[in-house]
C-alpha cells in the first residue's frame, strides 16, 4: 500500500521539510542536519511545544485532515439509465415531457413521529464555541434558514458566554450569546429545518437544555458522544490570561493551567501566547442514556437527536441499539477524517473509523437490527462531504436508513466567501477573481434578485454570507436534481443501493455494493440474449 499521509510537516501546522527526500513512515528528512534552521514539526515542537498540535492560526481558519484512506466515496460511481422514472407525482405518466430534471423533488424529512422537513438532504455541522462560529454566526444561521435546512448550534456556547449568569446551583439563567444564536436563525426560518442545540458533559451540568427549553421553547435538543475535537470533547483557545482564569473558575479544564505562577510568568514573558479550554470525556451507559432521554422529554422537548463520532464499531452498535430503544429522532454518525479546525491535527488524521467504512458498518448493523424486529431511527452521515455527488452516493449506499448528510466546511465556506465579498465591496477593494463578475452585489450574486423578490425590503437584513450559502445551496440542488434524474430517481425516497456501483473490488467487499463488472450483469444478459 502506498503511503497514506506524510507526518511531520503540513501547511495546517505551518511546518515544512527542508529536504527534497523524506522517510515515508516518519516524515523525517532523509538527511537530518545538525544546525537545520527549520521547520518540520519536530523542529518547531522543540521550542513551541503543544502549540504545534493545532492547525493555525486557531479560530481564523477551518482545517481538514488530508490522510488519503484506501477506500472512499470516489470508489463508487452512480448508475445511469435510459429508461424509467421513479418517484414522479402520483398519476403522472413517465415521458420526455414529464421526466425533466428540474422537477426532481430534493426534499427530505427526519424524525421518529414528529417529522422535520428540509428542502435539501443536507444540514450544517455543529457550529459551537469556536471563534469562527461566533464571528460568522449571522451568516451561517440566516443562510441555513433561507435555504430551508437545519442548523446545528454546537456545544459549550453557554459555558463560554462572557455574559453568562448562573444561579446558586451553577445553572445558567442568562446567556446572551445563546439567545443570539437561536433568534438569528428563527428570524428567517419558516416551515423547513430547525435549530438543534447540542449538549455535552459541560452543557448538561450547566443546565443548557432547561434554559433553551424554558426561554426559547425549542422543539429539539441534541446529545453528543464525542466529535468535539474528535473524541476528547470540545475545545477552543483563548489569548487572554483573565479569560482563561474565568473559564477555569467556571469548571472547565484549561491548559496550561492559568492559575499557576509559572504559567502566568510565561504568559507575561510572551512564551505562552494562548490557553486551551477543554471539555470532559463522556461515559456512556445504556441505563444512563435512556434515563437522560426521558429527562429531556420531561423537560418538554418533542424531539431528541444524537451526534456520535468515529468510535469503534462497538460504540456504533451501542448508538444504533440505544437510539432504537429510545426512539431517537435522528442519529448523526460522523466519520474520520475531520474537521472544522478545533481538533488536534494528529487526531484529525489518525483517529477513528473513516466515513466510508463507518457507513458500511452502519448499513450492516441496521439490517441486523431490523431482522431482530427493531425499528432503525432516521440516520445522517457526516465526515468529509462537500458536494452533491458525494451526498447522492452516501444516501444511495445507506438507503433506506439515511435521510441526510451533515456538512461541515462545505457549508461554512460559502458563508465566509459571501461575508468577505460584502467587506470588499464596502472597502472598494474587490479582488479580480470577484470583480470579473461585476461591481455590485446584484451583479456578483447570481441569486440576489431571486432573494430580493422573495423577501422584499427584508433583503436588507440578509447578510451577504447568507446569500453565499443560499447561492451554494441552489447550485447543490440543481446538481443533485441532474444526478437523480440521470439515475431516474425523481424523489429521494426512490433511491437505492442499486443506484451506485463499486469501481474496485475492495470497495465492493467493504460496502456490499456490487463491483462495476458484476452490477446488473444478469439483467444485462437477459437484455442481450433473451
Amino acid at each position: 500500500m502506498s503511503n497514506l499521509r506524510q507526518p511531520n510537516a503540513n501547511e495546517a501546522t505551518g511546518t515544512v521539510n527542508r529536504s527534497r527526500n523524506v522517510v515515508p513512515c516518519s516524515g523525517i528528512c532523509t538527511r537530518c542536519m545538525d544546525g537545520c534552521k527549520g521547520s518540520c514539526e519536530i523542529w518547531l515542537s522543540s521550542f513551541r511545544g503543544r502549540e504545534v498540535l493545532y492547525p493555525g492560526p486557531f479560530g481564523a481558519i477551518t482545517a481538514g485532515a488530508d490522510k488519503n484512506y484506501p477506500v472512499d466515496y470516489s470508489h463508487l460511481n452512480i448508475q445511469g439509465y435510459a429508461v424509467g422514472a421513479r418517484g414522479l407525482p402520483k398519476g403522472t405518466n413517465a415521458s420526455p415531457d414529464t421526466a425533466v430534471f428540474s422537477t426532481v423533488d430534493t426534499e427530505t424529512e427526519y424524525g421518529w413521529d414528529k417529522k422535520v422537513k428540509m428542502k435539501l438532504p443536507i444540514f450544517t455541522g455543529a457550529l459551537g464555541s469556536t471563534e469562527i462560529a461566533r464571528a460568522n454566526w449571522e451568516h451561517f444561521a440566516v443562510g441555513a434558514a433561507i435555504s430551508g435546512i437545519t442548523l446545528v448550534c454546537g456545544e459549550n456556547v453557554c459555558g463560554i458566554d462572557p455574559g453568562l449568569k448562573r444561579d446558586k446551583n451553577g445553572k445558567v439563567t442568562l446567556s446572551p450569546e445563546m439567545d443570539r444564536r437561536i433568534t438569528t436563525y428563527q428570524k428567517f426560518q419558516k416551515g423547513y429545518g430547525e435549530i438543534l442545540v447540542q449538549m455535552n458533559v459541560e452543557d448538561t451540568r450547566l443546565g443548557t437544555a432547561e434554559y433553551v427549553s424554558a426561554k426559547h421553547n425549542l422543539d429539539t435538543i441534541e446529545l453528543k458522544w464525542g466529535q468535539g475535537a474528535k473524541c476528547i470533547g470540545g475545545e477552543i483557545k483563548v489569548t487572554s490570561l483573565e479569560r482563561a482564569i474565568e473559564l477555569k473558575k467556571r469548571g472547565y479544564i484549561v491548559l496550561p493551567d492559568p492559575t499557576l505562577k509559572e504559567n502566568q510568568a510565561a504568559f507575561k514573558a510572551g512564551a505562552i501566547r494562548e490557553f486551551e479550554r477543554h471539555s470532559r470525556l463522556g461515559f456512556v451507559t445504556k441505563e444512563g442514556f435512556l434515563e437522560e432521554i426521558d429527562r429531556l422529554r420531561d423537560i418538554g422537548f418533542k424531539r431528541v437527536t444524537l451526534k456520535t463520532g468515529a468510535y469503534s464499531m462497538v460504540e456504533l452498535a451501542m448508538a444504533l441499539r440505544y437510539c432504537s430503544e429510545a426512539k431517537i429522532d435522528l442519529l448523526t454518525i460522523d466519520g474520520a477524517p475531520g474537521g472544522t479546525g478545533m481538533s488536534p491535527w494528529p487526531m484529525m488524521n489518525e483517529w477513528g473509523i473513516p466515513t466510508f467504512y463507518l457507513q458500511s458498518l452502519t448499513y450492516e448493523f441496521c439490517q441486523k437490527l431490523e431482522k431482530k424486529g427493531m425499528r432503525v431511527p432516521d440516520l445522517a452521515m457526516a465526515g468529509g462531504f462537500s458536494d452533491e455527488p458525494g451526498v447522492f452516493k452516501a444516501l444511495a449506499m445507506g438507503s433506506p436508513y439515511f435521510k441526510a448528510v451533515c456538512m461541515g466546511r462545505g457549508l461554512m465556506i460559502p458563508g465566509m466567501v459571501g461575508k468577505n465579498i460584502e467587506k470588499w465591496l464596502a472597502a472598494g477593494d474587490l479582488p479580480k477573481s470577484v470583480s470579473r463578475y461585476g461591481s455590485t452585489k446584484e451583479e456578483i450574486f447570481v441569486c440576489y434578485e431571486e432573494l430580493k423578490e422573495k423577501y422584499g425590503a427584508k433583503i436588507a437584513q440578509i447578510p451577504m454570507g447568507a446569500v453565499g450559502i443560499y447561492t451554494y445551496a441552489q447550485k447543490f440542488k440543481t446538481g443533485l436534481q441532474q444526478i437523480m434524474a440521470g439515475s431516474r430517481n425523481f424523489r429521494l425516497s426512490t433511491m437505492s443501493r442499486g443506484d451506485v456501483m463499486a469501481l474496485t473490488e475492495e470497495a465492493s467487499e467493504i460496502s456490499g455494493i456490487p463491483y462495476v463488472m458484476e452490477a446488473r450483469y444478469d439483467e444485462a444478459m437477459a437484455a442481450l440474449l433473451d
